[in-house]
């Protein structure tokens, strides 16, 4: 190989080399962001119990919407 030719793979090599450390670098520093967000108690969110309601609580929700849509209906026929 001439010498010019195997100058130029060298350089091309080494920015290469540069553009990857560079790249790893990035990557380490959000590797430390999450690991300190975890490592100062950062929880997932807990699992919450599902509420129940009664059938007869159901109902007195039921009866009051539909004496609300009544008076929104009464109020229309003017």
């Amino acid at each position: 190989m001439p010498k010019a030719l195997m100058q130029s793979v060298v350089g091309q090599l080494q920015k290469e080399r540069m553009r990857i450390a560079n790249e790893l670098h990035a990557v380490t520093a959000a590797l430390t962001a999450f690991g300190k967000v975890y490592a100062n108690g950062s929880k997932p969110e807990p699992i919450r119990k599902k509420r129940t309601m009664s059938a007869a609580g159901r109902k007195r929700i039921a009866a009051a919407q539909k004496r609300r849509w009544a008076k929104v209906r009464a109020g229309k026929k003017h």
